[in-house]
């Protein structure tokens, strides 16, 4: 299989493995707003599309008749229930699927139609399918991970039910899973939807307002920040941190509706989602606005420009990580490489709706004199995707026009991109900087 894609279109191209010399024909030729994958098996093709399906489904189609006038419903359409693969082998499919917030695995059994949901015992977590190229077996293997629990690949008999603990990321220094406590919560947006909120801390955590949190999210191109593990964030929760992560709209935690939501025309629903969820934690004391921390990075630091400008008295502290914050003039801009195919995400400026859309939430456009909290600013002067000179101009502007003594740093790397480190560890020293920041504002010395 050949697969070439785009944000809301997507084209397969397919060759038997046993005549690598032929010629690859094209699945099903691309049609507007349509998303397709295509698995085999020996009898047929499935297709998971989003083809009249927003949540995505299961088709199937013969092996010879493969145009979409052959598709034939195999899961239907659920509007609670995205889609998101399938594993395949010959007794059994495992479905991939997000419900309510939360990855889930479906084994189905294909001489007996009965499905059967893996069960986990964690609030939140995050389960996927791990390399499985074997058709003929029933073992399947899968990824599982939480905020306490390190990664980790499990094997299941699909037949018996036996699972086994393959390998787990070993953490140095002697970590136990249970001094910490992860929750899932739901916080109220100002239109009534739920925000689901991942959290993480060690016991003995006072919820009296006066201990540090760092909420963090991305919220864009349908992308999911699902709960998982991370060794180095050890370092914030032994300090007496809690670590959150806010499944804003524009993301797909809730399916794809949650995505449709939080772009385009409705791109605010992701600041003020994300808003909601740090007024939530302040209310239920997780912390206060004077030990309330906002991280994002790319278009989570384009969320982070956007909520330091809308909630500036929210945070005591935002750490934007090559932000995308100067939408207005990078949209028109169309001799950057990504840009006119971002119009599926953000508009094309090009129409007067989008422009002024875009230019009333752009983080540089809506800059004011006023007091903003304290700042740290991250980018690398080989970044292709956010230009080093966008965070630059957008720090500048808040140096000219801010009315606070708080801190404001930024800091140009000039060997990275825009991921950030390459090498084993120098990652660590980004990890490391933004620590820093946070520990320095809260006093923490040790």
């Amino acid at each position: 299989m050949i697969y070439s894609g785009a944000t809301t279109s997507s084209e397969t191209r397919y060759l038997k493995a046993d005549e690598p010399n032929g010629t690859f024909k094209v699945f099903q030729p691309r049609m507007k707003d349509v998303l397709y994958d295509v698995t085999p098996l020996e009898d047929k093709f499935l297709i998971t599309t989003n083809k009249d399906a927003l949540n995505f489904k299961v088709m199937e189609t013969p092996l010879d008749k493969t145009g979409v006038e052959n598709w034939k419903d195999f899961i239907p359409h659920r509007k609670e229930v995205l889609m998101e693969g399938i594993s395949e082998f010959k007794n059994y499919l495992v479905f991939s699927e997000r419900q309510n917030g939360l990855s889930q695995l479906v084994i189905y059994d294909r001489k007996t139609g009965k499905k059967e949901f893996l069960k986990f015992d964690e609030a939140a977590y995050t389960v996927y399918p791990s390399g499985n190229p074997e058709y003929n077996t029933d073992n399947f293997r899968f990824g599982y991970t939480s905020m306490i629990t390190p990664s980790s690949q499990f094997q299941q008999n699909l037949k018996t039910g036996k699972r086994t603990l393959l390998k787990q990321q070993e953490v140095l220094g002697g970590y136990n899973k249970e001094n910490y406590i992860t929750e899932r919560l739901f916080a109220t947006a100002k239109d009534g939807t739920k925000i689901p909120i991942s959290i993480v801390y060690k016991k003995g955590y006072k919820k009296d307002g006066n201990n540090p949190l760092l909420l963090y999210a991305y919220g864009s191109y349908g992308s999911s920040m699902d709960a998982t593990f991370s060794s180095t964030r050890l370092s914030l929760l032994d300090r007496g941190f809690a670590y959150a992560i806010a499944h804003i709209r524009g993301g797909q935690e809730m399916g794809r509706q949650w995505y449709e939501d939080g772009k385009m025309m409705k791109k605010k629903n992701t600041f003020t989602d994300f808003i909601d969820a740090g007024e939530y934690l302040v209310k239920e004391k997780y912390t206060s606005p004077k030990h309330l921390y906002a991280q994002g990075g790319s278009a989570g630091g384009l969320l982070m420009g956007a909520i330091v400008n809308m909630s500036p008295n929210l945070w005591h502290g935002a750490i934007a990580q090559v932000p995308f914050v100067d939408v207005v003039n990078t949209m028109l801009d169309e001799t950057i490489p990504l840009t006119t195919n971002e119009y599926d995400e953000w508009g094309n400026p090009n129409n007067k709706e989008a422009y002024l859309y875009m230019k009333s939430y752009s983080p540089y456009e809506n800059i004011e004199k006023k007091n903003y909290p304290n700042i740290l600013v991250t980018t690398g002067l080989h970044d292709s995707q956010v230009q080093y000179f966008e965070p630059a101009k957008w720090v500048a502007k808040l140096r000219d026009m801010k009315t606070d003594n708080n801190v404001l740093l930024l800091k140009t790397d000039m060997a990275y991109g825009h991921g950030g480190a390459s090498g084993r560890f120098d990652y660590l020293k980004d990890t490391a900087l933004v620590y820093a920041f946070m520990f320095k504002l809260e006093g923490i010395t040790k």
